[in-house]
């Protein structure tokens, strides 16, 4: 299984790590793939800051390159704040491009739980089934602070 990552613009220097981790260690939105299914990653890149230019056409070169699903990273979830267009970009690629788009990569970390909740940023049930993929239990949060 091949699939594409896409980080929000702000994040545009990080290295991957936690991805990367999470999916090698099948955690977060990556649990959804076998532990003993190959996992590789097509494409990584940046959103390429707001408004998210790159996602009008960086998943067709993910798909080119043989990505069969798509993720959009932890970051856009986790930012200060959330990216505001995380759910219209899953419904844009998934309806032109008809691939599966996962929100979230590795889980997110306790720190931005914590901050997340007392801001109740995440409160109406639009980012609850946004987080729905990368929200694990205390234990999960914590290793990936």
């Amino acid at each position: 299984m091949k699939i594409g990552i896409i980080i929000c613009d702000r994040y545009r220097s990080c290295g991957g790590g936690k991805c990367l981790r999470a999916m090698r260690n099948r955690e977060g939105a990556f649990s959804i793939y076998p532990k003993d299914a190959p996992l590789e990653v097509a494409g990584y890149t940046s959103c390429g800051g707001c408004p998210g230019g790159n996602v009008e056409y960086v998943p067709a070169e993910m798909i080119k390159n043989g990505a069969e699903a798509i993720h959009l990273a932890t970051g856009m979830l986790v930012g200060y704040p959330p990216c505001p267009r995380v759910g219209y970009f899953k419904k844009f690629i998934e309806e032109k491009y008809k691939i599966p788009v996962i929100t979230g990569t590795h889980p997110i970390p306790m720190n931005y739980f914590i901050t997340h909740s007392k801001l109740g940023t995440w409160s109406n049930p639009h980012w609850k089934e946004l987080l729905k993929p990368v929200l694990q239990d205390d234990e999960m949060k914590l290793a990936y602070d």
